[in-house]
């Protein structure tokens, strides 16, 4: 089976149980607001243009549709994006839905192309952001990403600490598996994301002049929304990487 086919099944089968990790969408006011920030002030002035890759069920689409941008929500997997527009209709967005790979976007011009947490389950990383260059060739790159993976020690320790702490409340980490190590070994950022590795690859990808951040405000206002156990553990570290 072809590695993308792998990938969409296992999205497709997630996309019942994804939103409920608090990280993966979430619904404090005070987070919410902190992200609502964060994307106007990366992404160009409303109305304009945004490409979401890897939209998922809809948490950055719907932020920037809510601020007037005029968004195209791209995802690899039907289910995501069912869920995705059902939001969409019931709150009177207009997001156009794009159900394809990563590395094969729609046609542009884009004012924008961003994505959460979407680099590290690429097969071409370099090669799908130069895919976006080439429908944003005037826009910018805004990607949202968090430190994590197996050459961390103190992420690897928090991401256990994490998965103990849930089982013990009965709760799911937000996913229904894992990739299969298969998977895993054919993805080049399968292991973990850093800032390094995310800089080096819009580089590589020719995005100009990439600008790093850490999301110090979106990372305090998830501290604040977390039980006291979850602020122990402790929040993974946020940025995002813009370009162009």
């Amino acid at each position: 089976m072809d590695i993308h086919d792998q990938i969409r099944r296992f999205w497709d089968a997630d996309a019942a149980v994804y939103d409920e990790a608090p990280n993966h969408r979430p619904t404090d006011a005070g987070e919410l607001s902190a992200w609502a920030a964060t994307l106007a002030r990366l992404l160009p002035r409303p109305p304009a243009r945004i490409l979401d890759c890897g939209a998922g069920t809809g948490f950055l689409s719907l932020l920037a549709a809510r601020q007037g941008h005029k968004v195209t929500a791209l995802d690899i997997s039907p289910a995501m994006l069912t869920r995705l527009e059902a939001r969409a209709n019931a709150e009177g967005l207009g997001i156009e839905i794009v159900e394809g790979r990563a590395d094969r976007p729609p046609e542009g011009p884009f004012d924008a192309v961003m994505e959460r947490h979407l680099l590290w389950t690429l097969p071409d990383p370099v090669g799908t952001l130069r895919a976006w260059r080439a429908v944003a060739p005037m826009g910018r790159l805004v990607l949202f990403e968090g430190r994590w993976g197996r050459g961390d020690p103190l992420q690897q320790a928090r991401a256990v600490a994490s998965r103990l702490l849930g089982r013990a409340q009965g709760r799911t980490g937000g996913h229904h598996g894992e990739y299969p190590e298969e998977v895993l070994a054919a993805l080049p950022l399968g292991a973990g994301t850093t800032p390094a590795a995310v800089v080096e690859t819009v580089t590589a990808a020719g995005w100009p002049d990439p600008w790093l951040e850490r999301l110090h405000d979106v990372e305090w206002a998830a501290s604040v929304a977390a039980p006291l156990s979850r602020r122990l553990i402790g929040t993974p570290a946020r940025f995002a990487v813009t370009a162009g």
